[in-house]
């Protein structure tokens, strides 16, 4: 069984005890430090191999949500808070679970146990975060879609689009939703191959039929192209033409 290397972000002691009360009668969790301040947190997650964060939302200095925009790579989210109005927003962070203070044992072993079982999931469909080189030699990768696994190579997908809290990954022939974040496309995608052209999409470099001031054409299908994103397009393609 694999081990989850975890740590506690909250402002109130005693919530930080409970939880290193239960993580030690778990066997795959190890707590490996508990912070009451989310900055002094953020610069350990930097330099250690941190899998999961138990962390309370309403702080004082950075809230919860603010701690994860602040993020590169987000590791997996197990909210703890008192407060219920924060449940819906949560899952936009794409949340392992949602623990409502005072939390029971059982509840929390449910959500460490789900943690396991992403966790598992994710090294199935990509690898660790920012193991995707340049010119990397992986040609495909496994989404999970609902129940599912789907096996896609990289010469496949022709763009990744943003559907709300989810991706949906374009063939020639289907659509994949897979729960992502585009923040996060290039943790699965290589670098050298994709290309985001626009806030909600990323393209297949090598399989673009036509460059406009605003949209490029892949197959049959037009993609906005944001003047932000423009000028490393074309320098990633060798033009400076318009």
């Amino acid at each position: 069984m694999s081990t989850l290397h975890c740590i506690a972000i909250d402002d109130e002691p005693r919530a930080l005890e409970v939880i290193a009360s239960h993580c030690q009668k778990i066997p795959f969790l190890e707590l490996k430090a508990t912070f009451r301040d989310p900055l002094e947190a953020m610069a350990y997650i930097k330099t250690e191999n941190i899998q999961l964060v138990f962390l309370d939302i309403n702080m004082p200095r950075v809230t919860g949500l603010q701690f994860l925009n602040l993020l590169r790579h987000q590791p997996l989210i197990v909210f703890t808070t008192a407060y219920t109005e924060y449940a819906i927003e949560s899952y936009n962070y794409d949340a392992v679970d949602y623990l409502l203070k005072p939390f029971a044992f059982d509840r929390f072993l449910k959500a460490a146990t789900k943690a396991l079982d992403r966790l598992q999931i994710s090294h199935a469909t990509a690898p660790p975060p920012g193991t995707v080189p340049e010119n990397s030699s992986q040609q495909s990768i496994y989404l999970k879609s609902g129940p599912k696994l789907h096996k896609l190579g990289f010469d496949d997908i022709l763009y990744v689009e943003k559907d709300g809290n989810y991706l949906t990954f374009h063939t020639s022939d289907k659509k994949i939703l897979s729960r992502q974040n585009m923040k996060n496309v290039f943790q699965i995608l290589p670098e050298d191959r994709f290309l985001r052209i626009h806030r909600s999409f990323v393209i297949n470099l090598n399989l673009i039929n036509t460059i406009e001031s605003h949209q490029v054409t892949i197959g049959n299908t037009v993609i906005p192209l944001s003047s932000q994103y423009r000028d490393e397009l074309m320098e990633r393609l060798g033009s400076n033409d318009a």
